[in-house]
């Protein structure tokens, strides 16, 4: 190992110790576990085979709470707080390039934090007895408090998911609930949800724009949320669950939610000639839910360009050889998309 298998910062055979304080509250913990893998339970296995139709990554994915006890990492018992979810490669059958997975989701998240500064949940690769890693993210809905005593105990912040808010569920929307609906239906509920809205729908425009060029097929409504600060109002959650779907799904589609971008069937003229999102729909997203025209030529500006950033940290990433290649490819297909305008905005 030659990277920091958190901030993926050279020169490391272990965390690094910014990857330390950032994601083990400057703890000094093992990059291996003490124990080996779980196995994904032959039932679930066969729930997913019985389900393909609506494929998530999310739904195949096995996710275990675990607690840090001085330096040491530990499954959560009965009656525990976890403060970290780990998401082992799941079982073989589900989805394509399954071993790459943990590497997958660890360099988008990356990516997303150290290129594009957006604010995302800490995460890392860990790896198991046997070698094998896992993804494991630091919860950001738990907070460090102390009570009466002065000990130091963890308090719940409270957060809610999209598909909540929408008041969406399986019983009044059916098995895919949480991908109906259009992107700009979220910015709908933020603006009535976040008083901050000028400044927390940029943060929102702006991880539309890199699910999209990063390929992210399963940005469905579970995966944006709300969060109360101190003072009871909400702000937009941490981002999560941020990966490149096109590694593991055939023909993912460029968005997860069922109507894209817009409300109401809405097609620039852009879309309407070539079928796929360009710089005249995020262009147009942007005026419609209320973004300064200045900030948003800026912000696609970041997004349209090629940050030498990416492909060295794709390079330094426990993607296989294969899938890094891949990777580079599906977003140069999508940076291409972005960088095209019908009405010649660019």
């Amino acid at each position: 190992m030659k990277y920091c298998p958190s901030t993926l910062s050279e020169g490391y055979n272990t965390y690094s110790s910014t990857a330390l304080k950032r994601v083990f509250y400057g703890k000094k913990v093992n990059h291996v576990l003490p124990f080996s893998p779980p196995q994904l339970d032959e039932k679930v296995a066969e729930d997913f085979r019985q389900n393909r139709k609506q494929m998530s990554i999310s739904g195949v994915q096995i996710k275990q709470s675990m607690r840090l006890e001085k330096n040491q990492l530990q499954l959560v018992e009965e009656g525990q707080q976890g403060l970290y979810i780990l998401k082992p490669i799941p079982h073989r059958e589900t989805i394509g390039q399954v071993l790459d997975l943990p590497a997958n989701e660890h360099l988008t998240m990356q990516i997303a934090r150290q290129v594009f500064k957006l604010n995302v949940a800490e995460c890392a690769i860990i790896f198991f007895n046997n070698g094998e890693p896992a993804y494991i993210t630091k919860r950001f809905d738990i907070a460090p408090n102390q009570d009466i005593s002065g000990k130091s105990v963890f308090k719940k912040i409270g957060q809610e998911d999209f598909a909540a808010l929408s008041g969406y569920t399986s019983e009044n929307r059916g098995a895919a609930f949480k991908y109906e609906g259009a992107y700009e239906n979220i910015a709908l509920l933020m603006r009535k949800f976040v008083p901050a809205y000028s400044v927390e729908i940029e943060k929102f425009f702006s991880l539309v724009l890199f699910n999209y060029l990063f390929a992210n097929g399963d940005a469905h409504l579970k995966n944006f949320s709300l969060q109360q600060t101190p003072q009871g109002d909400h702000i937009l959650a941490p981002a999560y669950d941020l990966l490149n779907t096109r590694i593991h799904i055939e023909n993912d589609t460029a968005m997860a939610l069922k109507d894209g971008l817009f409300i109401d069937d809405y097609e620039t003229k852009s879309f309407k000639a070539n079928g796929f999102y360009a710089y005249d729909d995020f262009f147009e997203f942007a005026q419609r839910i209320g973004l300064n025209e200045k900030r948003a030529i800026r912000i696609l500006q970041n997004f349209r360009t090629e940050h030498e950033l990416i492909k060295t940290f794709i390079d330094r990433s426990f993607l296989s050889e294969k899938n890094k290649s891949r990777y580079y490819a599906f977003y140069q297909d999508r940076l291409k998309a972005i960088n095209y305008s019908f009405e010649k905005r660019i």
